[in-house]
């Protein structure tokens, strides 16, 4: 045989060999990136978490005591276990089970200790992995869960418009205040977006140059918020958002009850809000004076500006219970935040409902005998009148009643502290 001829032989056997080892490789290389990757898991041992919670805060003899409790989970335990109790009756999320080895899962105390600790701090999820025994991902399920939840159960009784009943009481308050007619304060907060989608941060940024979402709230002297409108763009101020807001869609729909009240022996059939300087000039809204001449002046104002602070003392209250509503929203689903927003307002109102007979309230005994000394009224509407949308309209925007009703508060506010040196 020629050299040539075994030259030939051997660089055909060179390439078979390269390509079966290249066939060989490729083969494993697609088989390691094709297999399936096992999820990592940690034993962390929920048993203990759910055991080491209970003997902590409900067991007979705890370790922390109420003062404790209340200050960790913002709230008392009775309304606590109460809000796991209806929880855990009505969504299966919140219901223990057995997975497939027969062991239990985490308990309902556990995952919605897990929510409350991250509405109450604003930490991240894992924040109380090594107490809770639950991970990152499960704490922002157990969240997500217990805020629809909050608003699935509760939201119907927490977040109503004022019954009559209610709508007397406030009433009741405001004419002991000095103002009949008067039902609660309105103003707008803004909560920060942290993670805004680039696309949206000019909608949503106003002159601090930081993205917000705006709460628009009604709350009377009790703290509570009865009226919640949230997830306008931080870039409209109190008027716009009012444009957009469904506060008086019950009186322009002809549902909200009807109130008579009298000042200064004038009546009137529409109740009122106090707001600040910004807010039109219409029948439903009081604003303090500017520039106050003369003492009935000053003392108006130094009471109006005094009463008005109830919105603004429910919304310190909202963000000192939920750091959450406090510090910048990390969340990058607009409709998750607007969810939070909501349950935070409705576990403020049911703490505010539960805690209601330790607050120092404003004396209506005289009022509770009967009708004599009371020049407010609610009486329910016999039939629901919607025809007469552009009428009501009309009257909530009245500029000249606006202006009858707050010279008769002026009056009011002088004949009953005008001689009180506060």
């Amino acid at each position: 045989m020629s050299s040539s001829s075994s030259d030939e032989v051997d660089e055909a056997l060179d390439e078979i060999v390269d390509e079966v080892v290249d066939n060989y490789i490729d083969s494993m290389v697609n088989a390691q990136i094709n297999k399936p990757k096992r999820r990592s898991y940690i034993e962390r041992e929920r048993e203990l978490g759910h055991k080491q919670l209970w003997n902590d805060y409900f067991a007979e003899n705890p370790t922390y005591q109420p003062e404790m409790f209340r200050r960790r989970f913002r709230m008392n335990k009775t309304l606590f276990l109460r809000i796991v109790q209806s929880l855990t009756n009505e969504l299966p999320y919140f219901q223990q089970r057995r997975n497939a080895h027969g062991r239990l899962g985490l308990s309902a105390l556990q995952k919605c200790t897990a929510a409350i600790r991250m509405l109450a701090y604003g930490q991240s999820g894992d924040m109380y992995d090594e107490y809770l025994r639950l991970g990152e991902s499960t704490s922002r399920l157990c969240l997500d869960n217990f805020t629809n939840g909050i608003i699935q159960l509760f939201g119907a009784e927490y977040l109503r418009r004022p019954t009559p009943a209610d709508l007397q009481r406030l009433l009741d308050v405001g004419e002991a205040r000095g103002f009949p007619g008067m039902v609660g304060s309105i103003d707008c907060m803004h909560w920060e977006w942290k993670n805004c989608p680039t696309a949206w941060r000019g909608q949503f940024t106003r002159g601090s140059g930081k993205p917000t979402i705006v709460l628009e709230a009604v709350a009377s002297q009790d703290l509570w918020i009865w009226h919640a409108f949230f997830g306008l763009p931080g870039t409209l101020n109190d008027i716009n958002v009012l444009d957009r807001s469904p506060v008086f869609d019950d009186i322009l729909q002809g549902r909200a009850p009807k109130v008579n009240f009298k000042v200064n022996n004038h009546t009137y059939h529409m109740a009122y809000y106090l707001t600040d300087g910004i807010y039109p000039h219409w029948a439903t809204f009081i604003q303090s004076i500017p520039l106050p001449q003369g003492p009935k002046a000053v003392r108006f104002a130094e009471r109006q500006e005094a009463t008005r602070k109830d919105v603004e003392r429910a919304f310190g209250v909202l963000q000192s219970r939920f750091a959450i509503v406090k510090n910048p929203a990390l969340q990058w689903d607009k409709e998750k935040i607007g969810r939070i927003m909501r349950c935070c307002v409705i576990l403020h109102n049911m703490i505010v409902e539960n805690e209601r007979d330790g607050y120092n309230q404003i004396d209506t005994s005289e009022f509770e005998s009967g009708e004599s000394s009371r020049s407010s009224q609610v009486r329910r509407r016999e039939s629901l009148n919607g025809h007469n949308f552009l009428g009501i309209r009309t009257e909530v925007r009245n500029s000249d009643k606006h202006n009858r009703l707050k010279a008769d508060l002026i009056e009011n506010i002088w004949q009953m502290f005008g001689n009180v040196d506060d």
